[in-house]
């Protein structure tokens, strides 16, 4: 199913709610994970449908900054937004090098693919996911309220309720889903349905947060069938963009049709 497809069908999930088990994933998400690992192509599944940012050149080579140990890093942004107010600020800092960029929508999955294949290079091209502010700002009130403090990475908003706290699910295609948001006010409304249907258990719903960056190391290495439930749904403002996407205006229309990012040859950005 080609992304834009599949994204339609997410905002047209059935109101149907419920609650599924909490065997797979605990507060402690990189916990107590088995050795065995999810085959490549049920992550991608699962990533492909998200669409991500990257400051690129009109070649697909993404622009790196020097990190750690001059390693080379490339940002990802969560936020369409974000991404190309990055690039209005290059415009003032290094307008030569802001002539050579834009912003290049791409998949979640082709980013994890490129990172996984460059795991065994030399100098290998580093991916730094750049989470949206009101989603970290949202993610830090929701880890003081749990004692949890956020620990950083792209949050993700997943609700937990009744006796045994199993995380809320929601149909689509005739089966429970348990969908994971970058959108905290898309998790609100979803309980807030949750609430009207099943009042008896409404005082017991609580929204966690985990980073996408556990959630991936966790479908890496477990094989518990309670993953396949996971679904990724991207923040509104991702949503309309993947509505408004066409192959004529260089959107994301299924797996791996993005502008493929090539690590080689990568203009750089000073760091501060």
């Amino acid at each position: 199913m080609g992304q834009i497809t599949m994204m339609r069908s997410l905002v047209r999930w059935s109101a149907t709610l419920g609650i599924a088990g909490t065997a797979f994933l605990g507060s402690g998400i990189l916990e107590n994970l088995t050795a065995l690992s999810l085959p490549e192509d049920q992550v991608l599944k699962k990533l492909d449908p998200v669409p991500v940012f990257t400051i690129a050149d009109e070649q697909g080579a993404p622009l790196v900054a020097s990190g750690e140990d001059q390693a080379k890093v490339a940002g990802v942004f969560i936020s369409q937004d974000d991404a190309k107010q990055f690039v209005n600020q290059l415009k003032t800092q290094n307008p030569e090098l802001a002539e050579k960029v834009k912003v290049v929508p791409v998949s979640l999955g082709e980013v994890y693919k490129l990172s996984e294949s460059a795991e065994s290079q030399e100098n290998a091209l580093n991916f730094a996911y750049v989470p949206e502010e009101e989603a970290v700002n949202s993610a830090k009130t929701i880890g003081e309220a749990n004692n949890q403090p956020y620990q950083g990475g792209v949050p993700l908003f997943v609700a937990k309720g009744g006796d045994d706290k199993g995380y809320l699910t929601i149909e689509k295609d005739a089966q429970q889903v348990i969908p994971f948001f970058f959108d905290k006010q898309q998790l609100e409304d979803m309980v807030t349905k949750f609430k009207e249907q099943k009042p008896e258990v409404a005082a017991s719903v609580d929204i966690e947060v985990v980073p996408l960056e556990g959630v991936i190391e966790t479908l890496e290495t477990s094989e518990d069938k309670m993953l396949e439930k996971i679904v990724l749904v991207p923040s509104t403002e991702s949503i309309e963009f993947l509505q408004n996407s066409s192959p004529q205006n260089g959107g994301i229309t299924a797996p791996g049709a993005a502008p493929e990012l090539t690590p080689d040859a990568a203009p750089e950005a000073t760091p501060e």
